[in-house]
């Protein structure tokens, strides 16, 4: 049902939202504070780290890597031109190596890099679980892997258009497909926009685990079978990808009424307030 959890449609959908990523869609879904909160449990702070960050995109969490990495440290993995250009054009990440790649088969060798961190692509990924086994296997033994994605919705319609847009695992299945993937000493953190309400599902959460030893991951999966992103768009993917945009479009008015409604509620509180 899911209908840009294929790479193809997930190229072509990223080619319109890189136009105003960085602009729009972040300031109501993927805020600085919660990207900082995020990446704790990489555990970047410590000098002379390799990082990879992957689907990557505009590079927006890699500016928050960067903040506590040396730029010259840390590669960029997009499968997204379009993304990837956007990253390019921005000074924080001038030092920062930026590579085409696939979360599936990362154009890395293996026990190459001390720190992996994914944040919102893993919603894309037709095979979370040997996208996983991947990272487990460029990183080098104590490495820690990070993996940051949206959680499963339990309102009806709010579940219907996000299983129609892309993957939303649940919490249980972040951590399954790490302890299958060979991690340990696993940590998660909860992260959500401000204007998320307190009584609603957990909006997103940040899954750590450590590489305990060399070499590819015990699940021994293989590389996926590839998918080809430069199929034409037929009319059966063309459906899928105008659908799968229009319930993640879906999501933006919630997004926009309740970000509005808290503005108005706190000016109208500090308004309230006299000397």
């Amino acid at each position: 049902m899911r209908s840009i959890q294929h790479k193809a449609e997930a190229l072509w959908f990223y080619r319109v939202v890189s136009l105003g990523y960085d602009r729009f869609i972040n300031p109501l879904f993927w805020t600085a504070p919660m990207r900082d909160r995020a990446l704790e449990p990489a555990r970047l702070d410590r000098p002379g780290l390799d990082v990879v960050d992957v689907g990557a995109g505009t590079g927006f969490t890699t500016e928050g890597i960067v903040a506590s990495a040396g730029a010259s440290r840390v590669t960029m993995i997009d499968q997204s031109p379009h993304q990837l250009a956007r990253a390019r054009a921005k000074p924080a990440l001038a030092g920062v190596e930026k590579r085409l790649g696939d979360a599936e088969a990362l154009p890395l060798p293996t026990d190459s890099v001390d720190r992996y961190v994914s944040a919102g692509s893993i919603e894309y990924w037709p095979d979370p679980q040997g996208a996983i086994a991947e990272a487990y296997r460029v990183l080098r033994p104590g490495g820690i892997a990070l993996v940051i994605g949206p959680l499963r919705r339990t309102h009806p319609v709010a579940r219907f258009l996000s299983d129609a847009w892309m993957l939303f695992p649940s919490e249980d299945e972040y951590v399954a497909w790490f302890e299958r993937a060979g991690f340990t000493d696993l940590r998660r953190v909860h992260v959500a926009p401000d204007w998320w309400r307190g009584g609603w599902d957990p909006y997103a959460v940040a899954v750590a685990g450590v590489k305990p030893a060399p070499g590819p991951s015990p699940l021994a999966l293989g590389l996926a079978p590839a998918e080809d992103v430069g199929e034409r768009m037929t009319p059966r993917r063309l459906v899928r990808f105008a659908l799968g945009s229009l319930a993640g479009a879906a999501f933006i008015p919630v997004a926009l009424w309740f970000t509005v409604r808290d503005r108005v509620a706190g000016r109208s509180g500090r308004g309230g307030r006299g000397g």
